[in-house]
């Protein structure tokens, strides 16, 4: 069994987003480019204007268990390709889990989660063992099972997402992926995600948290 840290990285984005964001809007408005363009973006953002960012993009891929990859998942409006436990045979290496935050706090708890993830690994080999496939043996696999996916989304859906994820009552796990998708994003496409300022329905504005 393997214990391997979550872990988010940067795939793509759209070339030179914030110009095409800038150029679409503008077009709305019949207006030529001028002034901050950066101002220009988040005057679109308190506005509520955000259809115009959906022409731009970005792709990242994610390390971290099943429950997580779930909660990701409905998000709708994105696109995903994810490890397949149909089709991956962990009979072999073993199984590898994302340790949940929190367990070491205490190594008595510690130690029941790593017993119970040393069992799960002991009926996942034992099944494929006996011949059952890897589709079948996967209904062991526990929810911290560690899961890769790549995760694509338009910049409006990434803003929404960022702010229902770093919210104090997300789950712990995802408001740590959200906060780094967030400042991989800062670093990328600035003008939109450099401002501590997103949209929320009604035109109000939000400071995203951080774990």
């Amino acid at each position: 069994m393997k214990i391997v840290p979550l872990s988010v990285s940067f795939e793509s984005r759209t070339p030179n987003a914030e110009r095409v964001i800038e150029r679409a809007a503008r077009t709305c408005y019949l207006s030529e480019p001028k002034g901050d363009r950066a101002k220009f973006l988040a005057s679109l953002l308190r506005r509520g204007h955000l259809s115009v960012f959906e022409h731009a993009s970005a792709s990242f891929r994610i390390v971290a268990n099943r429950g997580v990859s779930h909660e990701f998942v409905r998000h709708r409006l994105a696109s995903y390709s994810q490890e397949s436990t149909r089709y991956c045979d962990y009979g072999g290496e073993g199984i590898a889990v994302v340790k949940p935050p929190g367990l070491d706090r205490d190594r008595r708890i510690f130690g029941v989660w790593k017993q119970a993830m040393l069992d799960v690994e002991s009926a996942y080999q034992e099944l494929r063992t006996r011949g059952v496939p890897p589709q079948i043996a996967r209904s062991v696999l526990p929810i911290c099972t560690k899961s890769e996916f790549v995760a694509t989304a338009n910049l409006r859906t990434w803003l929404w997402f960022i702010r229902l994820r770093t919210a104090k009552a997300a789950h712990p796990e995802m408001r740590v992926v959200a906060s780094e998708i967030l400042r991989l994003l800062r670093e990328r496409i600035p003008e939109v995600f450099g401002p501590p300022v997103a949209f929320v329905p009604g035109g109000e504005l939000w400071t995203p948290t951080t774990p």
